[in-house]
Formats: structure tokens, C-alpha cells, sequence
């Protein structure tokens, strides 16, 4: 989803702004510098280079989500693009957040076993706030505010953003004799792994949570038209 704009494919997404369909770019795996170094901001939304690279961001997004099953968001610098922008699928279609800044977190934080597309393999339990707010720019170059996120869209947007400061997750384990776990395992024994922590993400393929009103406070009607 495009803020204020519902796509159903990426290859509607791509029609948007006249892109052909293009096979997705590999994901950039940890120990790859480039996952390290900080993202410059994107200056001009309309730059044919800038709306390329978004199109390759979808496209390795949903490569992503039909191949393991699940998957919400995937920052720039995961395709080799240092640049600050981030492709997500929360269930309803892509959008693109340009920009993004968070401007404020919640005292109460949560536990979870996060997990990552440059490790597929493995999921770090970390600490994160339980609600963030989250300033960007839109497709359109319009400045927009997703204030008081929900959990499932805070800790999502924290580890996304953190990429693009250079952040990985494998650096926020809240302890690192007992905080790393092969997804193997989880996968062979949820209930009680995810017992281990305070929240369980929950996979958009299987039941998809978007934010709405119920859910963040937006600058504006998320469905309205631009």
C-alpha cells in the first residue's frame, strides 16, 4: 500500500510509475559492509534512478514473502541502496516510507525474538520500545506522521529504520548467551519459545494487521485518496 493509494500486486505498484516488472535483486546477507554503513536521505522522490531502486525494493519484498512464508518490510540498504527508504507489505499491498524518523518511543518496552531477511536462519530476542511514532514522505513527497504505532508496526519500523542507521538486530540482543535462536528450532516449538518473551510477531501472510485508525493515529485517513 501506497499511503492513501491501495495496490494489490507489485506489479500494480510498478504500473504506478510506469516501471516494467524486473526479477528481484539478491538480499544483502550479514557481513556484508554495506548492511553497516549509514543510509543518505533520499532527495528527490521522482528521480528515475530513486523510483528504480524502489521497484527492485518491492520486488525482492514479495520475492521474499512468497518464498519463506512471511515477511513485512525491507529497508534500501538490504539490496546494496544506502539510501533512507523502506518497502513494507502489511498486509493490504506495498507502500514505501522515504524518509523515515522516529520522533518519539514510549517508556514501556518489550521483549520479542526478532528476525531478518540478511539472516532468515536465525531470529535475536531484543528489547524494544512499545510504541513509537514515525515522521516520513510519502510517494509523493508529502510529509506524514504515523503517531502512537501499535506493537506489531513500532518494533517493525524500529528494526527497519535501525538498518538504515547501520543498525543490525544481531547488536540489540538483550543477552548474548541466551538471546540468539536457529528459526529451525522456533519453528519446531512456538508456545514455548515465544513464552520466552513479551510479543510474538505475528505473520501478515497468514492474518494481516495494518495500521488503521484502531491501531495508529495518522496525519490523515489512511484510505483517503491523495
Amino acid at each position: 500500500r501506497v499511503h492513501g493509494e491501495l495496490l494489490s500486486s507489485p506489479s500494480l505498484f510498478l504500473f504506478r510509475f510506469g516501471l516494467s516488472m524486473q526479477s528481484p535483486p539478491p538480499i544483502v546477507l550479514v557481513g556484508d559492509p554495506r548492511l553497516v554503513r549509514p543510509s543518505e536521505p533520499v532527495t528527490d522522490v521522482r528521480d528515475e534512478t530513486f523510483l528504480a531502486e524502489c521497484a527492485a525494493l518491492h520486488a525482492a519484498l514479495e520475492n521474499f514473502r512468497a518464498t519463506h512464508g512471511f515477511g513485512r518490510g525491507i529497508s534500501a540498504p538490504q539490496i546494496g541502496v544506502n539510501k533512507r527508504f523502506i518497502a513494507l507489505n502489511l498486509g493490504k499491498g506495498p507502500f514505501t516510507m522515504i524518509n523515515p524518523t522516529i520522533v518519539a518511543s514510549s517508556k514501556e518496552t518489550m521483549t520479542l525474538w526478532d528476525d531478518c531477511f540478511s539472516f532468515p536462519w536465525l531470529l535475536v530476542r531484543v528489547r524494544r520500545a512499545v510504541s513509537i511514532s514515525v515522521s516520513f514522505v510519502d510517494e509523493s513527497g508529502a510529509a506524514q506522521l504515523w503517531e502512537n504505532c501499535e506493537r506489531s508496526v513500532s518494533e517493525l519500523l524500529a528494526h527497519e529504520i535501525d538498518h538504515l542507521d547501520g543498525v543490525l538486530a544481531l547488536s540489540r540482543v538483550d543477552d548474548p548467551r541466551t538471546g540468539f535462536l536457529a528459526r529451525e528450532l522456533y519453528d519446531a516449538d512456538r508456545a514455548t519459545y515465544d513464552a520466552q518473551v513479551d510479543y510474538a510477531i505475528v505473520s501478515t501472510i497468514a492474518a494481516p494487521p495494518h495500521p488503521s485508525a484502531a491501531a495508529v493515529t495518522l496525519s490523515r485517513d489512511p484510505q483517503q485518496q491523495p
